[in-house]
Parts: C-alpha cells; structure tokens; sequence
C-alpha cells in the first residue's frame, strides 16, 4: 500500500543493521574503505614528516621544528590551529569541522637523552646529537596526524558530521604537558580521546597503568680543599647520597607495586673539591594516584634528612604528577576490531634480515611472525606512566599499540631509537593511523557508544573528583630539560 513499508523491506533493513557493526550500515563500510585507503596515498609524505621529527630528535618542551612540521601539516589539511595553548610553546590544538561529536586524537613527538643511534642494528650513536626516539613519539604525532586529516577529509566530503581535534602534546616524557591542558580546559567539550603508541607488538584495550610524581632536589652546602680543609666544606653530593640512601632503606616499607628511581645529575666537578652543589632527580610511582603521592611525601622526608645532616641547603623544584589511566572498555571494543580490521603487518627480506641482526642484541627476543598478531591487553596493568592519564579521567580515553620494533625490543633503548628510522617503524605507524582513523569512523556514526562510554567513565570515577597533581598556579616546567645550574 502507498504510504506503508513492505514488511519484507522492513526486516531486511534491520538485518542489515544488526550485522552491521555498532549498528553502522553496511553501506558505510565503503566509505570507511575510503577513509583507510587516502592514508596509504599520502604515505610517503606522513613517513617523509616521521624521519624529520626523528633526525630532529628534540627534548620535552623544546620541540619547535617538530612542533611546527606537524601544524604544517594540519594547516595543509584547512585545520584551524591555536599555537602556544595551556603556556606551552610547542603544545597546539588544531580543529576542524563543527558541532558533535567531537573526537580528540593525541599526538607526541619529544625525544629521550642518551638514545642518539643511526638507522643500524648494531649500537652507533649519530654524531650531530645525544638524543633520539626511543620511545617512537616521532611515529606517534604523525599517525595521530594522519588519522585526524583522513577524518577531516570525509568531514569535508559530507561523509561524517561533527569535530576532529588533533591536540598536539609535548614533553610527555616526564614533562606532563597533557596535565596542564586538560588544567587550561582544553578537553572539557570532547566526547572521545583516541591515542597509541610504538611498540614490539600490536595491541588494543587500554590498560591500567603507574601514577608517577617527579621531582628534582637541589643541595648547596660549602666548598673547600677535599684534602688540606675538608672541615670546612659541606658536601652537597653527601647530602644527595644521604637521601638516596634512605629512600633505598624506605623500600622495603612501601606497598607492592611501587617503584622508586633516580638518577643524580649533578655531584660535583673533581674529587678534591668538596662539591657545594648537587641534584638528583626522582620518579615515585604506584597503580593508584593517591599511594604514588603518599610515597613522594616520604621521599620528602629523605631528602630532609640528607640536608640536615650534611647541613646543607634543599631546594625542590615539583615537576608534578600524572594520573594512572582509566580503561574503557566501550571504547576498547571499537579499537580492537578496527584494528584486527586492518592488513597485518609483515616483513620483507631486507627487514627480516634487520630485525635478526638487531635481535642478537636483545635480551629477550620473540618470533616475528609476532609481528602480524594482534592482542587484546585488557585487565592489564602496565609499569610504565604517561600523562595520557590524566586525559582519561575526564574524557573517555581509549588506546592501541603497534609494531614499530622488532618484537622483544624495549622501550627506551637504541634499538627501539634504529628500528624508529627504518621501514619497520613506517609500517607500524601508518597501521596505526588506519586503525585510529577508523576508530573515529565508527564512534562518528555511533552516537549510542559515546554515551555508553561517558556512563562508563562516570561510574569508574564513582565519587573521586579529579584534581590535578600540580601546586596551585604551577607553570608548566619548560626547561626540566636544561642541565642543572648550580646558581
């Protein structure tokens, strides 16, 4: 009858939305096709952009060419970006599109001291820098770029509705930049944060991880000739080592999980002369936020004592603290199919040759064909920390991993810092761009798991208001970087 569905048409039009995933029509899974696809046609500008930001390899706070070959390509892309946010030089937020939802991907790009290695499977530091990726952040801010401009395409196509943020992060390690923007308020209307980051395998489902508070502490005391006058000196170093000693005795006090390290980056200049100035600098961390602050109230202690009894001076300089991540798991199943959607990475000769070679160096090498595996890593709880954290407590914030090292490589090390600059990493990181971008498809067209989300969040939270580790009217600390200055 005019007017009137057929019954046949009706149930059809519902089979085809109950086998459609997240209840998206089939008919847009072509458009997703499409989506993943322009990625792999601008790859090689996305990997020309990933070696700059490797060959620049600059520290937390001070990315300025990084910072900027990003934006470049964001602004290529019609993003309208807003520079310098939160008091960050180098921190940017770039839009595009209007109106909800707004989805938010995260991108880093600082490098790591003491990494500089070339391209190579052997250990070779490149001469021009003591710096280099170990961590994969140059990977990390162009896929997030990558994803975000193939996302404002189908935006400006007409295929989706709603806003795309790319927010470019700093210093995330140990600086804390994501602390200070969610502070400034810069995720405060944004329904989902999409993030990743290199590593040996591929991986979704986010889990739980360490709060961390860092801190440095300074000693002055008074220098004199080590040999003719040592009572007349008060040896700062001393002060360094009394305080260390102790945290080391308050770890046999300190609940499971914990994880107190350092690293003294400043105790004198020559061995007969009494040092009037040193620094260490401290990590405490736990799985909750509330146990890692309680431990760096006792460090303090420590560190009290080292001055009184060397009778030196002590100065803290507070970096902060990063929260433990929040998983979601309504956004954990979006991620994890998508990227099990994705063609799996695999190896050519030359890079089955690389990875071998460079497998000889690791302590615990796995199988490559671990390379075209994904898992699934909920329930989990990582030892590592990020200030990815603090975004996940007050957005809904889900994650993935993938290859970007040959597998048993870990973080932090030059061979993470050589397989970052070779085609391993580019096949990790443009995975990773498809997956987040179509991620961001299915939540765009999915408004039903963004609200699930949020009320997942919400009863995570319970009755804990978050509250950033910072003092009040903490600027963010710009130059925790820079050598320490004994005046």
């Amino acid at each position: 009858m005019p007017g009137r569905l057929q019954p046949a048409l009706v149930l059809a039009a519902l089979l085809a939305l109950w086998l459609s995933p997240l209840g998206v029509l089939a008919g847009d899974e072509g458009g997703k096709a499409s989506l993943v696809a322009s990625i792999d046609e601008k790859a090689e500008s996305y990997w020309e952009a990933a070696l700059d930001i490797w060959h620049w390899a600059e520290p937390g706070y001070q990315e300025e060419r990084s910072s900027q070959r990003l934006i470049g390509l964001l602004e290529a892309a019609e993003f309208k970006v807003e520079r310098n946010v939160a008091g960050i030089p180098t921190a940017f937020v770039a839009e595009y599109g209007s109106g909800r939802p707004v989805i938010g991907v995260l991108a880093e790009f600082d490098a790591l001291p003491g990494l500089s290695q070339k391209a190579l499977p052997t250990q070779e530091a490149r001469e021009d820098t003591s710096w280099g990726h170990g961590c994969g952040h140059h990977l990390f801010g162009v896929a997030s770029t990558a994803a975000a401009v193939a996302i404002a395409d189908r935006i400006r196509l007409g295929e989706l509705s709603g806003t795309v943020r790319l927010y470019g992060t700093p210093a995330e390690e140990g600086g804390g930049a994501k602390v200070f923007m969610v502070r400034a308020g810069l995720f405060d209307d944004v329904d989902a944060v999409l993030h990743w980051h290199p590593g040996d395998s591929n991986a979704a489902g986010d889990p739980s991880n360490m709060a961390r508070v860092a801190a440095k502490f300074r000693f002055r005391g008074k220098s004199s000739h080590a040999a003719a006058a040592p009572e007349e000196g008060r040896s700062a170093l001393d002060a360094v080592n009394v305080m260390a000693h102790a945290a080391e005795l308050m770890r046999e006090h300190t609940p499971d999980m914990s994880r107190i390290h350092y690293v003294i980056t400043a105790g004198g200049d020559a061995p007969n002369v009494v040092p009037n100035f040193a620094e260490v600098y401290y990590y405490v961390r736990h799985p909750d936020a509330g146990v890692a602050q309680d431990l760096y109230r006792r460090l303090l202690l420590c560190a009290r004592a080292g001055a009184l009894a060397t009778e030196t001076e002590l100065e803290i300089e507070f970096l902060g603290g990063v929260y433990n991540v929040l998983p979601n798991t309504e956004l954990t199943r979006v991620t994890l199919r998508n990227l099990r959607d994705q063609k799996p990475i695999s190896y050519t000769a030359d890079e089955t040759a690389f990875a071998h070679e460079l497998q000889q160096t690791l302590v615990s090498p796995r199988p490559l064909a671990t390379v075209g595996v994904v898992s699934d890593r909920s329930g989990m709880v990582s030892k590592g920390s990020t200030d990815v954290g603090d975004v996940s407590w007050v957005v809904p914030t889900t994650g993935l991993r993938t290859a970007t090292w040959v597998p048993g490589t870990p973080s932090h090390s030059w061979q993470a810092t050589a397989a970052g600059g070779t085609t391993l990493g580019r096949k990790g990181m443009l995975l990773a761009a498809r997956s987040i971008a179509a991620t961001a498809w299915d939540l765009y067209l999915d408004p039903e798991t963004l609200k699930a989300a949020r009320r997942e969040l919400d009863e995570r939270l319970g009755r804990q208001a978050y509250k950033a580790m910072l003092e009040d009217g903490q600027p963010p600390p710009l130059e925790y970087r820079n050598p320490p200055k004994a005046n």
